[in-house]
C-alpha cells in the first residue's frame, strides 16, 4: 500500500512536455469493458502495475493504450492475458479517491494494435501501431448498405431496451462522422466483449459495419427472448395469484356457511376418497383426518401443503388390511423349493416346519430367519423361492453400507426433504401386511454420529414389539407382525449380539463338487442356455467337463464364477455355431429380413422358415469336453501343484476359513543364528500372532517331554511366515499348526505332506475347538490330504457333515499336541516324563 502512495504521488509533479503520440506506450489492461475511439470513460485504478502505467502514461503527453483482458479474474495478467487489439487513448483527469484508489478518465483516440512487446517488470509497455481508415466514401454503395442497416437495427435495439436514455437516438442522429457513429452505437450497446473487440480488430469500414450489424441482430433477438420469457413469467404469476385469491373467497365462504358443502378441489376430494378407501384402524384414520382439515386450511402455493399432501398420500397407499393367502400344502412348497435349489436341506426343513405348524395353530409369531453363509451359496434366491412357495409377494433391500438410523425409521416431517424409512417403503412396495421382507446384508451395517440403525432393528426383528412399529415420518403405530422377515449374513460374528439373538440362524456352508456339479446340470445350464437362444441346439455339458471348471477355474464357496465360466464357454460356443451355419448360408437375404422385418432373432428366424436347416440343426450334437473348455477358456487358474503333498521341515498345512469357503494355508518355521525373538511374517492379526507366541511358549516349557534340544532358541532367531503376505490372515485354529511346524524346524524331522491340521492351542498344550470345520475338510479333500488332525471337541459338528466330505479322509481328534505328532511324523519318539500321552481317537 506504501508503494501504491509513491506512485500517486508522482501525478502531482508530472507534466505534459510533448504533444505528439510516442509509438511506445504503457499498456492499460481493463476489465469487463471496451474503450472504443471517440469515447470518454471512467476507470477505477487500483492495481500497482496499472497504477505505474497510468502514472508513465501521465509522462508520456498523457497517452496511453487501453486494452481489455480476455479473462477478467486474472489479477496480474501479461500480454498473453489480454487483446492485441485496443485504443490509445489519451488521460483527461485524475482524481485520487480513498483507499489509494485513482479515477482516471480517459478519451479514445484511434484503433491501435500491439506491434512490439517490451520487457518491463513493473507494468506492461509495448510499441504500438496506429491504425487509421481511409475517410468515408459516399459512393461506395456497399459501405452505404451496411451503415443504413446497422442504423435501422440500432434504432430498433434502443426502442426495446429500457436500460438506456431516452435521448440516446438524438445523440446519435446528431453525429455526422460515420466512424464515430460506429463506435457511438457499440459502445450503447450489452454485447460481450468478445463481440465487440471483433469491431476493433477489423480493418476496413465495411468490415466494421458489418461487425456492428451482427452484433446488433443478436442482441436483438435476445431482447425477443427475453421479452417472450418475461412475458410467459408474468403469465404464470397473474395465473398463481388469480387461483389463489379464487381459492382463498370460496375458502371464506365456505367458512361463513359452516364447512358443510363439498370440497371444492378435485384433489382434496380425490385424497379424501383415497383415506375412505385404506381400511386403515381408527388411530392413524383419525390422524389423516386431522392432517387432512389442516391441509384444506393450507394455500397450495405454501411449501407446507405439498408436505401434507405427500404424508397423507402415504398413509393411503401403504396396506392395512389387504393380504396374500398362504399356499399351506407342504408338498407344494417341498416342490418349489427343491425346483429352485439343490440340497439346503436345514433351511428347507425350517420353511416345512413353519408350513405345518401355520396348518395345525392358523397363526404364528414369526421367528427371523437368518440365512448364513459365504457370498454365491443362494442365501437370496432362497428368500424368493420361499416366497414363491408361500404365494407372497417378495421385497428385498439391503443394508450394506447403512449408517443411520432414519434409513430404517425415516425422518421426522420437520425436515425438509423427509421421507420414511426403508420399511415402510418395502411395505408401500410389497403391497400387502404379509410380504416376505429380505434385509440382505445384515452383517454390512455401520454407525456413526446419526445413530446405529442396528439399534433401529431391534424393534423390527423382534416378534414381540414390532406389532406396534413405529416411524418418524409416518408417527403413528404400524403391524408388522404378518410380515415374514429373512435376513442374510456372510459373517455372523459381525452381527451385533442383541440383533442376533432376535433371529434364529440357518448356516448355508459351502458346496461340494458334486453339489456344485448337480446345481450346474439342474438351474444354471438350463437358465443360461435358454438366455442365448440355444434350446434348439442339441448342447451335450459333459460331467467332466464341469468338474474342470469346479476345480481348475473356480475355487469358491457358492456357484456365481462357476456360472460366469460357463456362461463363457456358451457364449463361445453360440459364436461358433454362427459362424459355422448362418455366415455361410447362401440366401443372405432371407437372414437379413428375418432379422429385421419379422424383428425376431436370427436364430429363431431361420429355424421357423428352414425347416431343411432345423432339421440339420436338430441331427447337429454340440459336445462339450474338458479338452473343450481348455480350448474356450484357455489354461487352468488353479492348477494343483504336484510338490505340495511332499514332506518338508518347517512345512506344515493348516486349514483356513475364509468368506469363500475353506482353503489350505501352509505355514513355514525356520530357525537361523541371531538374537533370541521370534518374528512373524505374512500379515497377521494378533489374535493369530498370540497363538504362535503360546505354542512357542509350549514347547519351550517342555523341550526333554518332546525329545527337542534344550534352549535351543538360544542365540537364535525363529521366523515363522504364512505365505501370500498380502492377504490379511487372523484367528486361533491355526495355534497346532504352528506348534508342529517350531518342532519339525528344531528337531530337523520332515512333517507329512498329506497331512493337514486346525485347532486352537493353549499353553499346556491342550487344543480347542475351532469353527467352519465343513469348509475345512472340503478344502483338505480338494487338496489330495490323506490324514486331517481336528481338535476332539468338534467331534459333534461331524454328525453334520455329510459323508461325501468325509470319505477319503481319515480324520483324527486330539485333545493334546503331543497326540498329533505320531500322526504328522512318520517317526517322533517321545520321553514321557511330563506329558501324559493320551491315545489319539479316530
Amino acid at each position: 500500500m506504501k508503494q501504491n502512495e509513491e506512485i500517486l504521488s508522482e501525478f502531482e509533479t508530472i507534466e505534459n512536455s510533448s504533444k505528439k503520440i510516442p509509438k511506445k506506450l504503457p499498456v492499460l489492461p481493463v476489465r469487463d469493458v471496451v474503450l472504443f475511439p471517440y469515447m470518454i470513460f471512467p476507470l477505477l485504478i487500483g492495481r500497482t502495475s496499472t497504477l505505474k502505467a497510468v502514472s508513465e502514461g501521465v509522462s508520456k503527453d498523457k497517452y496511453i493504450f487501453v486494452t481489455s483482458q480476455k479473462n477478467s479474474k486474472v489479477e496480474e495478467p501479461s500480454f498473453d492475458d489480454v487483446y492485441e487489439y485496443g485504443t490509445i487513448a489519451r488521460i483527461v483527469q485524475v482524481l485520487r479517491l480513498p483507499n489509494n484508489l485513482l479515477k482516471v478518465l480517459v478519451e479514445g483516440l484511434f484503433q491501435g494494435k500491439i506491434k512490439k512487446r517490451y520487457k518491463n517488470d513493473e507494468y506492461l509497455e509495448a510499441e504500438i501501431q496506429v491504425i487509421k481508415f481511409d475517410s468515408f466514401d459516399s459512393k461506395n454503395k456497399t459501405l452505404n448498405a451496411h451503415i443504413r442497416y446497422a442504423t435501422e437495427l440500432f434504432r430498433e435495439y434502443v426502442k426495446n431496451e429500457p436500460g438506456l436514455p431516452a435521448d440516446i437516438l438524438t445523440a446519435f442522429d446528431n453525429i455526422e462522422d460515420h466512424t464515430q457513429k460506429l463506435f457511438f452505437a457499440a459502445a450503447n450497446t450489452r454485447a460481450e466483449i468478445p463481440d465487440k473487440q471483433r469491431l476493433l480488430e477489423a480493418t476496413t469500414m465495411v468490415d466494421q459495419y458489418f461487425q456492428l450489424g451482427a452484433l446488433l441482430k443478436t442482441e436483438i433477438e435476445m431482447q425477443s427472448m427475453e421479452q417472450e420469457i418475461g412475458t410467459k413469467v408474468n403469465e404464470q404469476i397473474h395465473k398463481t395469484q388469480r387461483r389463489y385469491f379464487i381459492q382463498e373467497q370460496i375458502r371464506i365462504l365456505q367458512n361463513e356457511l359452516g364447512g358443510d358443502e363439498e370440497e371444492p378441489s378435485s384433489e382434496l376430494a380425490q385424497i379424501k376418497e383415497m383415506i375412505e378407501k385404506a381400511e386403515m384402524p381408527q388411530h392413524a384414520k383419525d390422524k389423516a383426518m386431522e392432517e387432512f382439515e389442516r391441509l384444506k386450511k393450507t394455500p397450495t402455493m405454501s411449501p407446507e401443503f405439498s408436505v401434507n399432501r405427500n404424508y397423507l398420500e402415504l398413509l393411503a397407499q401403504i396396506p392395512w388390511k389387504k393380504t396374500t393367502i398362504d399356499n399351506l400344502d407342504v408338498n407344494h412348497v417341498k416342490n418349489i423349493l427343491d425346483e429352485d435349489h439343490f440340497d439346503l436341506e436345514k433351511p428347507k426343513e425350517r420353511i416345512l416346519e413353519f408350513i405345518a405348524i401355520l396348518n395345525l395353530a392358523g397363526k404364528l409369531k414369526r421367528q427371523i430367519l437368518c440365512f448364513v453363509g459365504p457370498p454365491g451359496v443362494g442365501k437370496t434366491s432362497l428368500a424368493k423361492s420361499i416366497a414363491r412357495a408361500l404365494g407372497r409377494n417378495f421385497v428385498r433391500f439391503s443394508l450394506g453400507g447403512v449408517r443411520d438410523e432414519a434409513e430404517i425409521r425415516g425422518h421426522r416431517r420437520t425436515y425438509i426433504g423427509a421421507m420414511p424409512g426403508k420399511i415402510i417403503q418395502s411395505m408401500k412396495k410389497g403391497g400387502t401386511i404379509n410380504p416376505v421382507i429380505l434385509l440382505d446384508e445384515i452383517d454390512k451395517m455401520s454407525m456413526d454420529f446419526r445413530g446405529d440403525p442396528s439399534a433401529a432393528l431391534l424393534e423390527v426383528l423382534d416378534p414381540e414389539q414390532n406389532a406396534n412399529f413405529n416411524d418418524h415420518y409416518l408417527e403413528v403405530d404400524y403391524d408388522l407382525s404378518s410380515v415374514m422377515f429373512i435376513t442374510t449374513a456372510n459373517v455372523k460374528y459381525d452381527i451385533p449380539l442383541p440383533l442376533l439373538d432376535r433371529m434364529e440362524i440357518i448356516e448355508l456352508t459351502s458346496y461340494l463338487d458334486p453339489e456344485k456339479l448337480q446345481i450346474a446340470k439342474k438351474h444354471i445350464l438350463p437358465k443360461i442356455i435358454e438366455e442365448y437362444g440355444l434350446t434348439d441346439f442339441k448342447i451335450d455339458f459333459t460331467d467332466e467337463a464341469i468338474l474342470k471348471i469346479i476345480r481348475e477355474y473356480t475355487r469358491e464357496a457358492g456357484v456365481r464364477n462357476l456360472e460366469r465360466e460357463i456362461s463363457s464357454v456358451l457364449r463361445k460356443l453360440s459364436k461358433e455355431i454362427v459362424e459355422d451355419y448362418f455366415l455361410n448360408l447362401t440366401n443372405k437375404n432371407l437372414i437379413n429380413n428375418l432379422a429385421t422385418k419379422n424383428k425376431e432373432s436370427l436364430v429363431t428366424g431361420v429355424l421357423k422358415d428352414n425347416q431343411d436347416f432345423k432339421r440339420k440343426v436338430k441331427r447337429k450334437k454340440y459336445k462339450v469336453t474338458p479338452e473343450t473348455i481348455e480350448q474356450y477358456l484357455k489354461s487352468p487358474k488353479f492348477k494343483e501343484k504336484s510338490n505340495k503333498l511332499d514332506d518338508k521341515i518347517g512345512v506344515v498345512n493348516g486349514l483356513a476359513w475364509t468368506s469363500v469357503g475353506g482353503d489350505i494355508m501352509p505355514i513355514e518355521v525356520t530357525i537361523m543364528p541371531g538374537s533370541e525373538k521370534l518374528t512373524l511374517t505374512g500379515k497377521l492379526g494378533d489374535v493369530m500372532k498370540e497363538s504362535a507366541v503360546a505354542a512357542l511358549s509350549f514347547i519351550r516349557s517342555n523341550t526333554s517331554s518332546l525329545s527337542l534340544k534344550e534352549e535351543f532358541n538360544k542365540k537364535s532367531e525363529i521366523h515363522i511366515h504364512v505365505p501370500e503376505g498380502a492377504i490379511p490372515k487372523d484367528g486361533p485354529s491355526a495355534g497346532i499348526t504352528m506348534g508342529i511346524a517350531i518342532i519339525s524346524a528344531v528337531s530337523g524331522k520332515a512333517v507329512r505332506g498329506d497331512v493337514a491340521m486346525t485347532g486352537e492351542i493353549t499353553l499346556r498344550g491342550d487344543i480347542l475347538a475351532i469353527g467352519g470345520l465343513k469348509e475345512k475338510l472340503l478344502a483338505a479333500k480338494r487338496a489330495g490330504m490323506k490324514d486331517v488332525i481336528v481338535p476332539k471337541d468338534n467331534m459333534p459338528d461331524i454328525l453334520d457333515i455329510s459323508d461325501e466330505v468325509k470319505s477319503g479322509l481319515n480324520i483324527h481328534f486330539v485333545e493334546h499336541l503331543s497326540q498329533a505328532l505320531s500322526i504328522a511324523f512318520k517317526d517322533y519318539n517321545l520321553t514321557n516324563n511330563i506329558i501324559k500321552i493320551k491315545k489319539t481317537q479316530k
